[in-house]
């Protein structure tokens, strides 16, 4: 994480913050696109965007409970798979709202959406960028992946998961097949 002024004002928010239910608690946090944020187009960089969805990530853990758990445990947060699609630039100085929510989960991974919205502008309430990620929780000790159902148990969770929405259906196919790809190259 190279942005260690948003992760600490990230990380002392949620420590205010409403505690967030899951799964249907949506986590909002607010930016401003600065210098630093830029790419030579002069709008935000593309792995700006998925670095700023780590802190959206990260707000949901601490504010659902999780992240102290994680904190205890020894487990760490892994991305594997993520789809972005880009609607709208970002440019220097707009002010822009990410919203990050669960949408589903199997045995050791969920998937969340995560939607950056422009706040002001002429462009505002429009959509930015759109993501879903899909990623678990790793166990160092244990070199496994914990089962989502451990990690639910752990913030007092024992909804069912919803069932995946035709678009994070073809996201997991798709996310199947490379990764089905990846075992022929070895």
């Amino acid at each position: 994480m190279n942005l260690w002024l948003r992760l600490l004002r990230v990380l002392l928010a949620s420590r205010f913050a409403l505690l967030l239910p899951m799964p249907g608690g949506v986590s909002r946090l607010r930016f401003r696109v600065w210098p630093h944020d830029l790419d030579t187009s002069l709008h935000m960089n593309n792995g700006r965007y998925l670095t700023l969805m780590d802190l959206g990530r990260l707000d949901m853990m601490a504010r659902s409970g999780l992240l102290r758990a994680a904190i205890r445990h020894r487990w760490t947060p892994i991305a594997s798979t993520m789809k972005i699609r880009y609607r709208r630039e970002l440019r220097l100085l707009d002010r822009v709202r990410l919203e990050t929510r669960l949408l589903t989960w199997d045995d050791l991974s969920v998937v969340m959406e995560q939607v950056f919205v422009l706040e002001t502008g002429r462009y505002a309430e429009q959509v930015a960028a759109q993501a879903l990620f899909k990623g678990g929780l790793y166990d160092r000790n244990e070199r496994r992946f914990l089962p989502i159902s451990r990690l639910m148990q752990e913030i007092g969770v024992s909804a069912a998961s919803p069932p995946p929405s035709p678009d994070v259906e073809a996201f997991l196919k798709a996310d199947e097949e490379l990764k089905r790809k990846g075992a022929e190259r070895g």
